[in-house]
């Protein structure tokens, strides 16, 4: 006969299997699926609208109410696009202009800031990190009147660099770019470059900047979006609309539709082409990010 060993189940292995457990029953929460869909129908339902709104005609869009499409879209771009020559593409050109150059000139300080803060030793470190994390909370709002009252003493209201030169400091950015330094990229690499021989530009280019990608992808695309989104700052600096970005361009023609309610169709329609080219950066940078912080960094 057989002798067949039964082996007793201590608590300690049985309180893993509830741990398990409990994790499982905490990741199949209704509660947790049905705020998840709620919060994403908050946020999509307003770009729905535009899309449904923007294939309708002037009086289709005031006269119905329902979410059913048109097939006026066409007609709607056609028309924007007609509007004083093209004017609306010269305003999508200033703000790829004003976002592009703006976050990539602020990712690129906020890099060298953010490196420097994390990695070097210097009088004064702790007292201009705390002045960052005190811009981080100044609403960019505040600050359009002063520099708007800076630049005109110099005579660059009104100009392309009235809207880029703002844009190139973000306290943000930089309080990101320490903790994407610090975290991504070791001391003891830096370390290894120096006694190679190389400079502080040198390791900064070549070393740190490859580590720290990940979060510079983050950076730029935060700017990017602000800055695109930027409302405040270029309808104070700027007076010429050949110079607005869309923002500002299609303040000007929800104003206009007060007398010719056609316009409106002409804004929602503008609305919609505004979102496009940042739906394109989210998707063409998405593989750049990094969930991990230290993905970069070389490990022992």
């Amino acid at each position: 006969m057989a002798l067949t060993t039964t082996l007793p189940v201590t608590p300690a292995a049985a309180k893993p299997a509830r741990a398990v457990k409990s994790r499982g029953n905490l990741r199949r929460s209704p509660t947790a699926t049905v705020l998840l869909l709620l919060g994403a129908a908050y946020c999509l339902f307003p770009v729905l609208w535009v899309l449904i709104a923007s294939t309708k005609s002037a009086g289709e869009l005031f006269s119905t109410l329902t979410l059913s499409p048109s097939t006026h879209l066409f007609d709607n771009v056609r028309t924007l696009s007609d509007y004083r020559g093209g004017l609306y593409w010269r305003w999508m050109l200033n703000s790829a202009l004003y976002a592009g150059v703006g976050g990539a000139a602020s990712m690129l300080v906020s890099a060298m800031a953010g490196f420097a803060l994390a990695k070097y030793t210097f009088a004064g470190k702790s007292a201009i990190f705390n002045l960052v994390l005190a811009g981080v909370l100044v609403p960019g709002v505040l600050l359009a009147v002063p520099q708007y009252l800076l630049l005109a003493k110099v005579g660059m209201t009104n100009t392309y660099w009235s809207v880029l030169l703002p844009n190139i400091i973000s306290p943000y950015g930089i309080y990101l770019c320490r903790i994407f330094a610090a975290a991504a990229v070791p001391t003891e690499v830096l370390e290894a470059a120096r006694i190679d021989g190389a400079g502080d530009w040198r390791t900064f280019g070549r070393v740190a900047l490859p580590m720290m990608k990940g979060g510079l992808v983050t950076v730029f695309l935060f700017q990017f979006v602000a800055i695109w989104n930027n409302f405040m700052l270029p309808y104070i600096m700027l007076g010429d609309d050949h110079l607005y970005p869309v923002t500002v361009g299609l303040s000007g023609l929800l104003n206009q539709g007060a007398s010719q309610p056609a316009m409106y169709t002409s804004v929602v329609t503008g609305a919609l082409l505004s979102i496009i080219p940042l739906v394109a950066l989210f998707l063409g940078l998405q593989r750049y990010w990094r969930v991990d912080l230290g993905a970069g960094a070389v490990k022992a």
